[in-house]
């Protein structure tokens, strides 16, 4: 076995592989580019040694660079992780020539699997059902769109060595293929210094799930059932699960055969993934295979207690397989959510900054399930343009679906993140949503589910009863210490206020309990009894038993009362005597500014192009400007016709959320 493992990538997979290393009493070697210098990965590190500026071209794609750094440290082995280097056969094999081991596959099974142009046509030949589509490179735009044409729209436009969806435009029109195909060939370029393209036909209403594959330098392959991948944002997969809920026994095994039969003509050693995408009448066809580990493995190894890290690193060692497929069982059900560095709010645009606050829930065992959180971050730390935006993976185990979505879903509610924007109260939507517990799942689901954008959901009885009685105790708490503090001089507290929660007003009177308090709705002829109350002035989060059921909410001071958020419902709440209550009533609502002149930057990042022109008559869906962040490339259309008085943004330029790039006259 290795003594130490240089690692040869960033964030919660450099993290999630020194943990592994640690058990195992491997020491750990990271490198890191100037932006993580201060990263956990570098502070949990037995060695770090820093390999180049931010940018990826500039670091941690560098494999000659990285290969010296582990001859120089006396690493045996580097891993890949996911991304990056992770799928380059000819790193693999330049870590071979150099005497250092690749723990990954072979060079022959990434070539043959791991360009997704020339996985096709081994699958095809190996009798194994594909998408249908152009297998081969698209040479240019016009290529594009008569390549498209002939399949027939909608196609998809997918970058041969693409993954973790990079890469990747669903084309349904021309115009789509003609705007897209250059937009793809960028970001391709750039994440994976590979700019091929290939087009397929996309599936309507499918889902994506994903077969785990684990071999050993020894000819043994097994599969460790499948992951369902379906709930997905551009083709990037924002929560799964596994198993998946659409599979019986018969499609498991038969989808399950096929992974192992593919993997074994490439003679597959280590951990990899065969991708399908399935109907929903449970027919599948190949898909692609990711020839390294996958950033959703944590659910895989919830439900079999395999550690994939370990496998990876035992298989790269040249030890034999220490158990069969016969051995390997579905225990439990297990849920991941993404959690991004990104705004629901403002159609999900990537939001940089610096975590002021980051407080994740409790891992480990939580009741009758386990909370797992895979992260590269603390508090304090900084979400960079340079890298994907992901601030954590948030997973949940259970014996049953249900209940590993409840354990997500209360888990995600303790899960504290200020400084920027974040995702956290769209997974909690998701996970309060029927047609997520009922499993009815496909990759169109957040377009279906929210086709004008996420703005939160409705406030539910429940939560309407929440935030009432979080605002009551928040008041209290709050005017008894000014009361302490004025040494007597204040009135003795009242017991009659009104909550006004959002548009509801509900008269209430309040009395102490023996474990927190007794909060009786006047008019409704109810009483809220909430208790374990942990919550002091200032704290961003309270928590309690509100008749019983648990629950923690998010609460910040307004301009008055108080804003409460409990999982994606957001409401206004401030507690007032009844005569305060009456005048407040009476006060005017606020007209919000006019910005619908103003084409502003939805985020930061760097002005990839500006098309528009002072004082240039442009029509509604005429693109402006493109700009890229965290390596993704998004399009501004102008939303309405009309003429632009000035423009104040150029190619080249960096911009800020909010920065002003146009204005109509």
């Amino acid at each position: 076995m290795f003594s130490k493992i240089l690692i040869a990538n960033r964030g919660e997979i450099a993290v999630r592989i020194i943990k592994t290393c640690r058990r195992m009493g491997i020491a750990a070697v990271v490198v890191y580019s100037e932006a993580d210098a201060d990263s956990l990965a570098v502070e949990m590190a037995d060695e770090a040694v820093l390999i180049g500026p931010p940018p990826a071209a500039q670091s941690y794609l560098l494999g000659d660079k990285i290969i010296a750094v582990a001859l120089q440290t006396g690493a045996q082995a580097i891993h890949p992780g996911f991304g990056f280097l992770s799928e380059n056969a000819g790193f693999a094999r330049a870590c071979a020539e150099a005497g250092v081991v690749f723990v990954g596959p072979n060079p022959h099974a990434i070539d043959a699997m791991g360009d997704k142009i020339q996985s096709k046509k081994f699958a095809a030949a190996a009798n194994v059902t594909v998408v249908p589509g152009h297998v081969g490179e698209i040479d240019d735009t016009a290529h594009a769109v008569r390549i498209s044409k002939e399949i027939g729209y909608p196609v998809m436009i997918k970058a041969s060595a693409g993954g973790g969806g990079k890469g990747i435009r669903v084309a349904w029109s021309r115009r789509d293929v003609e705007e897209g195909f250059s937009a793809v060939r960028a970001e391709a370029k750039g994440a994976f210094g590979d700019d091929r393209i290939f087009i397929e036909k996309f599936i309507e209403s499918p889902r994506h799930i994903e077969i785990q594959v684990l071999g050993d330098k020894h000819g043994h392959v097994v599969h460790l059932f499948e992951r369902e991948c379906s709930i997905q944002r551009r083709n990037q997969k924002v929560i799964e699960e596994a198993p998946s809920p659409l599979l019986d026994e018969a499609t498991r095994a038969a989808m399950g055969a096929q992974a192992v039969a593919l993997a074994k003509a490439v003679n597959y050693d280590s951990a990899g993934t065969v991708e399908f995408v399935a109907g929903q009448d449970k027919s599948f066809y190949f898909l692609e295979m990711n020839t390294r580990l996958q950033v959703e493995h944590p659910v895989t190894e919830l439900i079999t207690g395999v550690d994939l890290v370990e496998q990876m690193i035992r298989s790269a060692a040249g030890e034999v397989m220490a158990f069969g497929q016969k051995d390997l069982k579905i225990n439990g059900w297990a849920m991941e959510s993404r959690i991004y560095a990104e705004d629901p709010y403002r159609k999900f645009l990537p939001s940089i900054g610096r975590l002021v606050r980051y407080a994740p829930p409790a891992e480990g065992q939580q009741g009758d399930g386990v909370v797992r959180n895979d992260t590269g971050v603390r508090e304090g730390d900084e979400i960079s343009m340079f890298y994907d935006p992901m601030i954590a993976k948030l997973s949940t185990w259970a014996p049953t679906r249900a209940d590993a979505i409840t354990g997500m879903a209360r888990a995600l509610e303790d899960f504290h993140i200020e400084g920027l924007g974040h995702n956290t109260p769209f997974l909690s939507a998701v996970m309060d949503q029927d047609r997520f517990r009922s499993g009815v799942l496909s990759t169109n689901y957040i377009k279906d589910e929210f086709p004008e954008g996420f703005q939160g959901l409705a406030a539910t009885s429940l939560q309407i009863d929440i935030a009432t009685a979080v605002a009551v105790a928040m008041h209290r708490a709050i005017t008894t210490r000014a009361r302490r503090a004025g040494n007597g001089l204040l009135p003795p507290a009242r017991t009659d206020w009104v909550a006004v929660v959002g548009p509801t007003r509900r008269p209430v009177r309040v009395a102490e309990a023996d474990t927190g308090l007794a909060i009786e709705l006047v008019d409704e002829g109810r009483v809220l009894s909430l208790e374990a109350i942990d919550w002091r002035p200032g704290a961003p989060l309270f928590r309690g038993r509100l008749d019983g059921l648990a629950f923690t909410v998010t609460a910040a001071p307004a301009d008055e009362g108080f804003v409460i958020r409990h999982r994606a419902s957001v409401l206004k709440a401030l507690v007032l005597s009844p005569t305060s209550a009456d005048l407040h009533e009476r006060l005017p609502a606020k007209t919000p500014p006019d910005t619908s002149r103003l084409v502003v930057s939805p985020m930061p990042g760097l002005v990839i192009s500006a098309d528009a022109v002072q004082g240039e008559e442009v029509k509604e869906g005429q693109v402006l400007f493109v700009i890229e962040a965290m390596k993704m490339q998004n399009i501004l259309r102008a939303e309405r016709d009309g003429v632009l008085k000035t423009v104040s943004a150029k190619a080249g330029d960096s911009v800020a959320a909010d920065d002003v790039l146009a204005e109509f006259s």
